[in-house]
This record gives C-alpha cells, structure tokens and sequence, in this order.
C-alpha cells in the first residue's frame, strides 16, 4: 500500500519541528524522526485509527502523535493530509478531503 504525504502535511511538519528546535533542536529532530516512523506503519494496518469525529467519514482517519493529529485518507493507498495540534478541529475547509487528481 503507497503512502504519500501532501505538501501541507510536510509543510506543518517543518512547522512544528521549528517551533521545537527554538529550545531543543535535538529534540525536534527526534519528534521529526518518531512521527515519520510511526506513520510508516500504517501502511501494515490503515484501519487501526479512528475515525475523524468531525469528519465522520470512513476514509479519513486520525494517527495520535503526542499531542498531534496525523489526519490521513485512504483512496488507493493512504495519503498524509495534515499534521495539527490535537485541540485543533478539523473540518472540510481547513484540509482538501477531495480525491487526489486524476482519480
């Protein structure tokens, strides 16, 4: 099963792990390096998340990282949508739910 991540997620990624390193740079690379091991996994078990609660949609789960949401959906394979602070709400304005082109 492919995974991709969208360039908002890998964006919010550099976000967060810059935000970290202004006070523990090798802690940032750490966090970078968890969370991008943790979402390889998913992959061997794309259903073991929950759903999204906003959402409510069978095909766009929600990995817990720490204090993050990694927010995924599954079309052919499982795309990495976004990486938000866990009190952050999510809805269909916020990240594209829509299917990847040419799909």
């Amino acid at each position: 099963m492919n995974l991709v991540w969208s360039p908002l997620a890998l964006q919010q990624v550099r976000d967060i792990a810059g935000y970290i390193a202004r006070d523990k740079p090798s802690a940032a690379e750490k966090w970078v390096k968890r969370l991008f091991a943790a979402v390889a996994r998913l992959p061997g078990q794309p259903l073991s998340c929950r759903v999204v609660p906003e959402l409510n949609r069978q095909d766009i789960r929600e990995l817990i990282f720490g204090n993050y949401r990694v927010i995924y959906k599954l079309h052919d394979g499982i795309q990495v949508l976004a990486v938000r602070h866990g009190r952050q709400l999510l809805d269909e304005t916020t990240v594209d739910i829509s299917l990847p082109k040419g799909v």
